[in-house]
């Protein structure tokens, strides 16, 4: 019977175990080994000189600002040590990652700088969740390797509407690094205000940047270019790409502000809403834009936004020179207007050699399927979603329901949207699946990866922007990188409360999805 329990314990154990790691996203293979690992102030951290240097510093700089451990970088040393090795591999995912922690030692072990990143991180985030006193971390002892299931595994930011500013980017983009996220998409420009510098056009900037959604009379809030070098870099040392989104033709009132003579007009409800298709000289001064965020984010991709143009372009219909445009271009109505300007402004990205991004709209433009990348944004239209796949484009899943990060996350919250009653609790991005989207199994690689949207009408404050955030990055992350098959929401929601923990000692303003009460939702005074 002794020998049937103990049986019966080895066969279940590393099962157990493997569900109790605290690593968010969950890695898609993990074996709990005996033993542990003791780290202190006298372990090295070992690469080889001019190798790996930047990853080991990270680890260095992480552990000293969360732990207060301070661990120095060696090019050779007896163990137990943290040795970082980049190894040949026929493994084509550039993000895979070995980590290997014995009681004599810890391994971080990758093909590419990208994996060994990962590696790190999963190991910060052990070191985090495990008891320290005196300096000394005491590890359970791991065989993990992982890789993560989408390419794109992303965030946007709005901050037309609310400028946050650097120091809440920085914040942001070191959060999705510890969750291995790796698209930060910046919505520099709407209705409410441009926040980034054009050296050609400095109004833009000095006049469109006044105002945000809830003050149209702010003073003026925009990145300068070094700012924004610098936020680029920082997320480039943490392998996050930045990806800008300059709104066109649509969504323009803030440029319409600084320069109104490219204004194509609006709406009553959304006035000097679009740029003017008809004019030459509005594609020369998008152009010079364009040329200007070319050389300020290296990502060679640019969103362009093209949805909702329909909510201002009531007065192309009496503009003379859109009469002339789509006479002399056969166009029939302001739908094939707006896809005119869309295909010409997308070859003015092309020639910058980069990707166009565009909202699910441009699924009905007849764009070149190798350089446009389909953002899929109306779950009410899965129409769209088909179409964009049928046609052969790349496509990021970033659907209102569950991804829109401004919808709320229970019934008794006041400020925040709703979709036909739906909102957005942790458990629904969790359990997001494209197995009820109409993809078709051939189609499943043109599916890039997903998107969360953090759209901030109704996020004014820092604090809010957290509360609406935490810890709903983490099913976000666990969604784009875990295997459908190794994620369980009630296991899941333990490692949340692993998380809950750093959010306290962080100072992290977070929504707590077990206990509510405990996190009052902000106060926002002017939707009262």
């Amino acid at each position: 019977m002794k020998n049937k329990l103990l049986l019966l314990l080895l066969f279940i154990c590393p099962y157990t175990f493997a569900q109790q790691c605290p690593i968010v996203p969950l890695p898609n293979n993990i074996e709990a080994l005996a033993g542990n690992f003791t780290l202190n102030n006298n372990t090295p951290v070992i690469c080889k000189k001019g190798k790996l240097e930047k990853q080991a510093n990270y680890l260095q700089q992480e552990l000293l600002k969360t732990t207060g451990l301070s661990l120095a970088i060696q090019s050779d040393s007896k163990l137990p040590a943290i040795t970082l090795n980049l190894t040949h591999s026929s493994e084509r995912n550039s993000s895979a990652y070995r980590l290997e922690i014995r009681p004599n030692g810890i391994k971080v072990i990758a093909p590419t700088e990208q994996g060994i990143f990962y590696g790190i991180v999963s190991l910060v985030q052990l070191i985090r969740n495990s008891p320290i006193k005196n300096n000394t971390a005491i590890i359970q002892c791991w065989n993990i390797k992982d890789f993560p299931r989408y390419q794109w595994r992303g965030i946007l930011l709005d901050e037309s509407r609310h400028f946050f500013g650097k120091q809440t980017v920085k914040e942001i983009l070191d959060w999705m690094a510890f969750y291995k996220l790796n698209r930060f998409h910046w919505h520099l420009t709407d209705e409410p205000g441009w926040r980034i510098e054009i050296k050609g056009y400095p109004l833009l900037a000095l006049s469109g940047g006044v105002g945000s959604y809830a003050n149209p009379f702010s003073p003026s809030q925009y990145y300068t270019q070094e700012e924004i070098k610098e936020i680029v870099a920082y997320a480039r040392e943490r392998f996050i790409e930045v990806v800008p989104e300059i709104d066109m033709p649509g969504h323009a009132t803030a440029a319409n502000k600084a320069y109104p003579i490219f204004s194509g007009g609006g709406s009553v409800r959304n006035p000097e809403f679009t740029f003017n298709p008809g004019k030459d000289t509005t594609y020369a001064f998008l152009n010079k834009v364009l040329k200007e965020i070319d050389a300020l984010f290296p990502s060679q991709m640019m969103h362009l936004g093209g949805d909702e143009v329909s909510f201002g372009n009531e007065k192309w219909k009496q503009d003379e020179q859109v009469k002339q445009l789509m006479q002399k271009n056969n166009l029939p109505d302001l739908v094939a207007v707006e896809h005119y300007f869309s295909k010409r402004m997308a070859d003015s990205v092309f020639h910058l050699n980069n990707k166009v991004l565009l909202w699910d709209e441009a699924a009905d433009c007849d764009l070149p399927t190798d350089k446009t990348i389909i953002f899929w944004w109306r779950q009410d239209h899965p129409e769209q979603l088909k179409k964009a796949l049928d046609k052969g484009f790349q496509t990021v899943l970033c659907p209102r329901l569950p991804f829109y990060l401004d919808f709320v996350q229970d019934s008794t919250q006041r400020y925040g949207r709703k979709w036909q009653g739906n909102y957005n609790p942790i458990e629904k991005l969790y359990d997001f699946t494209i197995q009820s989207l109409p993809v078709d199994k051939n189609q499943l690689d043109q599916i890039l990866g997903i998107e969360a949207a953090l759209w901030t009408e109704n996020i004014q404050s820092k604090l809010k922007l957290e509360y609406m955030l935490f810890p709903r990055i983490t099913a976000l992350a666990e969604s784009a990188w875990t295997n459908d098959d190794q994620k369980n929401f009630s296991q899941f929601k333990e490692r949340v409360k692993g998380q809950i923990k750093l959010y306290k000692r962080g100072d992290v303003y977070f929504y707590n999805p077990f206990a509510p009460s405990q996190t009052p939702e902000p106060f926002i005074a002017t939707e009262l």
